[in-house]
């Protein structure tokens, strides 16, 4: 696997490429955001670990840039800790986000999450199965959501939540559930907002209404629901 650090703290980015060669990752490390923007093509990233403080182009920025044409994990580690940092980030396409101070086996640990659920969305079979209703099909098998007969591309997350919640259509999924089911990690009050995000992008990509969803509804204080 095949891992882009960049950041522009020279130590920082160093001791997170020790931890990461010591699990076998190959590490493309940089400290500048516009390198790596005139690199990227030639390199067959996997996931990419951004920092969000970098002169010139942001990791924000960077983000942006990278979405446009890969959909790989990108996890944000930043000093940054205000809830609205980590939803902006979030909003441009990330997956995950740790503040430093971190524990660099943290970091390794949803390096790990993110890749397992990267892997089985580009095409590691595990069950051959599909849920077909309403409009919806989606498939676990290639990974593959239809949404009127058009293919919606996700990144892995939103495949994750959107497969939770068609798998148990007809029933309010908890958020502690459903952040158990994603992220396998314990549910905090804050963490509603990483939810909300990726829900939000979901509806965007259906054409669906925030205000009044025709599909992903949001059940205050409780969690989701697709009906059936």
């Amino acid at each position: 696997m095949n891992i882009l650090v960049v950041d522009d703290e020279k130590e920082i980015a160093d001791l997170i490429e020790i931890y990461l060669r010591n699990e076998n990752y190959t590490v493309y490390k940089y400290y500048s955001s516009k390198e790596v923007l005139e690199n990227i093509e030639n390199l067959n990233i996997d996931l990419a670990i951004l920092d969000v403080m970098m002169p010139e182009v942001d990791g924000f920025e960077l983000c942006s840039k990278i979405r446009e044409n890969y959909n790989f994990p990108i996890i944000f580690v930043t000093a940054k800790v205000e809830d609205i940092d980590k939803i902006s980030g979030l909003t441009l396409g990330a997956d995950d986000y740790i503040t430093k101070p971190f524990q660099p086996l943290e970091l390794i640990a949803r390096v790990k999450a993110q890749l397992r659920r990267y892997t089985r969305y580009n095409g590691m079979k595990e069950e051959n199965n599909k849920i077909n209703f309403r409009n919806i099909l989606i498939d676990s098998n290639t990974y593959e959501f239809y949404f009127n007969e058009k293919k919606v591309d996700l990144t892995p997350t939103e495949f994750s939540i959107l497969w939770y919640l068609c798998e148990n259509r007809g029933n309010v999924v908890k958020a502690e559930d459903l952040f158990m089911y994603v992220w396998k990690e314990k549910y905090l009050e804050k963490d509603n907002n990483t939810i909300m995000v990726h829900i939000r992008h979901l509806r965007e990509k259906m054409k669906d209404s925030g205000k009044n969803p025709k599909y992903i509804k949001t059940i205050w204080g409780v969690g989701y629901k697709i009906e059936r």
